[in-house]
């Protein structure tokens, strides 16, 4: 039991990793100066998918931490 979920904890660890990587900047940066931000806007539905995704793993990886860092699971 404690393999699994070291395994679950490092495999959700990764995928965290990528899914925040994978997130658009919320910031203009110096592309605010000419209005060349909205020229590169993406679309509202993948990104809230993203976001939800990323919630519910984020939500995986916390439970494993308390699982393995209160001795529950030994």
């Amino acid at each position: 039991m404690l393999t699994l979920v070291w395994t679950i904890l490092v495999v959700s660890a990764l995928l965290l990793i990528v899914l925040i990587l994978m997130h658009s900047p919320k910031g203009d940066g110096i592309a605010g100066i000419g209005n060349a931000a909205q020229m590169f806007s993406s679309q509202k539905s993948a990104e809230q998918g993203l976001n939800k995704l990323t919630a519910i793993i984020a939500l995986v990886f916390l439970v494993c931490v308390f699982l393995l860092g209160f001795g529950i699971i030994r």
